[in-house]
């Protein structure tokens, strides 16, 4: 990479490639807590909450937001990978029908640790499409 102000990171799922580029910062939520990331950080090797917000803030100064559930991150040198079990772009989330699943999941009351994480990963949908809203997006 030529500018070592610069974090060249890529945003992979089990599925797919969702992203790559520059960016100036990422924040990711770990077990430990929430993580910024900067150029020249230390590496690291860090879990993602199962259900979680990346926030990306691009070369342009242009905020992208990632809904990830589970997986992992790793920093080295100005390189950030983030391999998530499922991810979705904020601009990817149909909002209208992330609410309805919410809805749904909270109108059921009771559930297992399955009917849990489904309903943590609405909320996470519905809060990334809702922030994504509110900020410089690409």
């Amino acid at each position: 990479m030529a500018d070592d102000k610069m974090l060249s990171v890529a945003v992979v799922s089990a599925e797919r490639a969702l992203w790559s580029g520059e960016a100036k910062s990422i924040v990711a939520k770990t077990p430990e807590g929430d993580i910024g990331i900067l150029a020249n950080h230390e590496p690291v090797l860090a879990l993602l909450v199962d259900s979680s917000a990346l926030k990306i803030v691009e070369a342009d100064g242009s905020t992208m937001m990632v809904a990830v559930h589970g997986g992992f991150f790793s920093v080295a040198g100005n390189e950030v990978n983030v391999i998530a079990e499922v991810a979705e772009l904020s601009e990817n989330i149909d909002v209208e029908r992330a609410k309805a699943a919410l809805a749904r999941l909270q109108a059921e009351g009771d559930r297992d640790e399955d009917g849990q994480s489904a309903l943590k990963r609405a909320e996470t949908r519905v809060q990334v499409a809702g922030i994504a809203k509110t900020v410089t997006t690409r």
